[in-house]
């Protein structure tokens, strides 16, 4: 469960609002034309009354002068203002809607582009299912706040405003006494809308939990099935629906006791009209017509003030996705281009550590400490050692998945933080033990590494990687659908349409992240005859794990808590008889 909430300061509010307004500004003809309807939709319900009050006026004093042409020409004016106002309504209700939706749209864009800017960190600590929530429905309770909230405040301002001074124009005491008890209801219902707004913002979170959990046992469905642990997930799951349930049981108590409170003041100005009306009239203070007319403004007043506060549920719907999604924006992305950034072409691949330090941003201990290394162009360079020494967040530094905090990493004899960050990463090619393919075919998933190659590109990718032969024995070749994270290939396959990827990107720096430990032997070999095609001419860092496959190695490096402790080829660090030798003898004897 979320934290519990302060009050939401005016400051606050005021600020998600600064946040939210410039997202109308390429719709403020479309919203300006949505007031303009709003307020011919206020027309009928102002003249309605008066119209009342004219028929009973004239048939109470003067009924000779009351002919039926001017009923039935009152009547033909209520129902041109009628047509008005069903035109305007269709207006407010389509066009504004996609105002809000168009909106939303943009919003949902500009958080998903910072989602892809945010660094590695943020994801580490992040469900993936509270983003869904908060990117999907957050999002559309921002439509219907973004079409509804200026119209309903227009359209309650007009009426109430004009039926003040009307019924001013009628009575004066009897309307000050109406509008005095208008603040009286106002308090009563911002009672019940504190509760209401916390609840939503804590079932908006709640929700993201479900959807994490959902995400989180279905992408493991094979992992949950093989331990035959489906009651375990059921009860996961049960655990956040009932948190769930729970959330939603305060937030439809407060609900009630907002609408109920609401209710309850409707009819006590109903009645505080009639019987203080009813004195005024028996005193002689106002006439049966205005008492009429009175009764009908009231009426529309108090139907605008009920609207208007039951859009303080969507209200508080809406500013609670306003500031769910003003939390994701203002989380900094901290790894961003510097001033003056330069692209990163004609690579080399010279590569260099200069007392490079790194630590994890929640306070831990350095991952890596003063780590120097010099890589020559097309080197092969291995990095072993034991779990947690730092090894897969020494290659990550590369790319800038992470920021180094002291020291320099340099490309060809320039500090990688200057270059951009695009070009860079255009430069580097991973490939990683755990592959991820997008759903989609064979074919799309290879193009990801240079998007827009040809298809013919894409084929000739495929071969060097030694993936060709099985992807045309698949029932539809390259536009074989991979289904969701490659789920119909094998380990090895989507493995060599990942290393096709990066022959198609054709990246001059290479890393290699245990790309071939979770693999069998018949597919390791092919594999790694694939990655062998794929470092020639490229300056390569692999993370090891099958300490057999780096033997070749120009370079191989032994990382342990203490940084680099010994580093050369294979048979120097054999005959060295150090940490090398002890991991490779382990590895020989299993």
């Amino acid at each position: 469960m979320p934290q519990a909430r302060k009050r939401r300061s005016p400051g606050e509010a005021l600020r998600l609002f600064r946040y939210f307004l410039p997202y109308f500004r390429p719709y403020l003809p479309v919203l300006v034309l949505d007031l303009f309807c709003a307020s011919l939709t206020t027309i009928c319900d102002l003249v309605l009354p008066m119209i009342v009050r004219y028929i009973t006026n004239m048939g109470a004093t003067n009924l000779a002068a009351l002919t039926v042409a001017t009923v039935l020409k009152l009547g033909a004016l209520y129902v041109a203002l009628r047509v008005v106002d069903t035109a305007a309504n269709y207006f407010m209700q389509s066009v504004g809607h996609i105002m809000g939706t168009h909106i939303e749209t943009d919003m949902r864009r500009d958080l998903f582009a910072h989602l892809m800017e945010l660094p590695h960190a943020y994801y580490s600590g992040t469900k993936i299912g509270q983003l869904m929530s908060r990117i999907t429905s957050d999002l559309f309770d921002i439509t219907e706040f973004a079409h509804h909230c200026p119209e309903e405040l227009f359209i309650t301002s007009v009426k109430v405003i004009v039926a003040f001074v009307i019924l001013c124009g009628m009575n004066v005491p009897l309307t000050l006494i109406i509008f005095a008890a208008l603040p009286l209801m106002v308090l009563c219902s911002n009672h019940f809308a504190r509760p209401m707004q916390k609840s939503f913002k804590d079932s908006r979170f709640q929700l993201g939990e479900i959807n994490a959990r959902v995400e989180d046992s279905l992408s493991g469905i094979r992992v949950v099935k093989s331990f035959a642990n489906e009651e375990i997930e059921m009860e996961k799951f049960g655990r956040d629906s009932h948190a769930f349930l729970a959330v939603k049981r305060r937030m439809y108590r407060a609900m009630s006791g907002f609408h109920s409170v609401t209710r309850m003041f409707d009819g006590i100005m109903y009645i505080l009209v009639v019987c203080v009306g009813a004195i005024f009239m028996i005193r002689g203070r106002i006439s049966a017509a205005d008492l009429v007319a009175y009764l009908l403004y009231v009426t529309t007043l108090l139907t605008s003030i009920r609207r208007l506060v039951e859009f303080t549920e969507n209200f508080q719907r809406g500013i609670t996705g306003i500031e769910r999604f003003a939390e994701v924006m203002e989380v900094p992305a901290s790894i961003q281009d510097l001033p003056g950034a330069v692209e990163l072409r004609d690579v080399k691949g010279e590569l260099e550590f200069d007392d490079v330090s790194f630590a994890y941003a929640d306070g831990g201990t350095d991952v890596l400490s003063h780590i120097s290394l010099h890589v020559n162009p097309g080197d092969s360079v291995a990095l072993v050692g034991p779990s947690g020494s730092g090894k897969t967040t020494l290659c990550n530094l590369i790319p800038r998945f992470y920021e180094v905090n002291a020291g320099e990493i340099r490309i060809d004899g320039t500090d990688i933080r200057r270059y951009t960050l695009n070009s860079l990463r255009r430069q580097i090619g991973m490939v990683q033990q755990d592959v991820h393919l997008f759903s989609g075919t064979v074919l799309s998933n290879i193009e990801y590494g240079r998007p827009g190659a040809s298809r013919e590109d894409v084929i000739h990718a495929a071969k060097l990687a030694g993936a060709h032969e099985f992807i045309m024995a698949l029932e539809k070749g390259y536009d074989t659908y991979v289904g969701e994270h490659g789920v119909k290939l094998s380990g090895g396959q989507k493995q060599r349409i990942s290393i096709a990827r990066v022959f198609l990107k054709n990246p001059p720096i290479l890393i290699l992240d245990e790309a071939t430990s979770a693999l069998d032997n018949e597919s390791e070999q092919l594999v790694q005859k694939s990655l062998e095609g794929l470092m020639k001419g490229r300056t390569t860092f692999t993370i090891a794990h099958r300490l057999t496959t780096i033997r070749n190695a120009a370079t191989i490096l032994v990382l342990t808590d203490e940084g680099i402790v010994e580093q050369g080829s294979h048979a120097e660090l054999m005959a060295k008889r150090g940490a090398y030798y002890r991991l490779y003898s382990l590895y020989q004897d299993r």
